[in-house]
């Protein structure tokens, strides 16, 4: 009798030396489930581990948010110089 009490039937396959291939050719081992695995990107070719980092704005993301900053902005300065107060309303104060 096992002292892990691990079932041997419902456990997967593993490979301790399973080759990695990524898109940029670069080929590495791992242990898995699987012999062989491909993936798109791996810390060979990302960007964030690369030092390579790049700002991609597809739709103009940015320039729309500058573009609401600085309107925001302009009225912003122009509303602080002449500061005017609200009416008081006038009725049933909220006050019991």
């Amino acid at each position: 009798m096992s002292t892990l009490n691990m079932k041997d039937t419902i456990h997967p396959e593993y490979f301790p030396q399973a080759k990695i291939r990524c898109a940029c050719k670069h080929v590495f081992t791992v242990g898995a489930t699987k012999p062989e695995m491909e993936t798109e990107i791996c810390s060979n070719c990302h960007p964030f581990y690369t030092g390579k980092e790049k700002l991609i704005d597809t739709a103009g993301r940015i320039e729309k948010f500058k573009a609401r900053r600085t309107k925001a902005e302009a009225v912003k300065a122009a509303a602080k110089p002449g500061k005017t107060k609200h009416p008081k309303k006038s009725g049933v104060s909220k006050k019991k």
